[in-house]
């Protein structure tokens, strides 16, 4: 098996552990879509909008890691835009412009709909398919008090690639991500298990390169 065969059974491994959710409930108070560099996330979310029969849908996202350099407008701006183009109600979009990490979407998310007297009690998040695990980890540990599920494209990794997503950048960022479920479990995130399968096809990925948004562990 040549490297790039390797390379890619490993990219598999880590799509396919890491794009893991339950959709959870028919219905939805709210849709979270989480910016990133992948544009049709706003696709999902509006989909996943009128398919949960959503009250509102939060477009959250500045510039991060990986749009600073690429996007002219804040990623929530970018989704927003979208979501009215694909038929949601200008008026049932929040949109969310500062967030920087997975994190800040939770935070200044649920910041914006309190301002607003809005306490969901359900929401999905609209995600890339690979985000999917690490954003409702995420959500269940910065907005506790909100039953949270998830809403992506089902689609497995050479599909997601075949869209013209390059395929280096989602290595690296999932890689990136891949690592931070370990480091930031029981921190930013809720704990989650992470199978030494996983964790070795990610050590591989590292060692061949794919080592853009690795952190430094102390």
């Amino acid at each position: 098996m040549g490297n790039r065969d390797i390379i890619l059974e490993d990219a598999q491994c880590l799509f396919a552990f890491l794009s893991y959710a339950e959709e959870g409930p028919e219905s939805a108070d709210t849709i979270l879509a989480m910016g990133s560099q992948d544009l049709m996330v706003a696709n999902t979310a509006a989909h996943g909008f009128f398919k949960k029969s959503a009250r509102w849908l939060v477009c959250s996202g500045g510039l991060g890691k990986d749009t600073a350099t690429v996007f002219l407008e804040p990623e929530g701006v970018l989704y927003a835009r979208r979501c009215q183009q694909l038929g949601v109600p200008a008026d049932r979009i929040i949109v969310e412009q500062r967030a920087t990490n997975s994190g800040e979407n939770f935070q200044y998310s649920r910041a914006l709909l309190e301002e607003r007297g809005i306490f969901p009690r359900s929401g999905a998040i609209a995600c890339k398919p690979y985000m999917a695990r690490r954003a409702w980890a995420t959500g269940m540990k910065q907005w506790p008090e909100v039953s949270w599920s998830v809403v992506r494209p089902a689609l497995s990794f050479m599909e997601y690639i075949g869209l013209g997503n390059d395929l280096t950048t989602v290595l690296e960022l999932m890689v990136g991500d891949l690592q931070r479920m370990r480091v930031y479990g029981g921190h930013f995130q809720i704990p989650v298990a992470v199978p030494d399968d996983v964790w070795t096809a990610y050590e591989r990925l590292v060692a061949a390169g794919f080592d853009r948004y690795v952190i430094q562990e102390n």
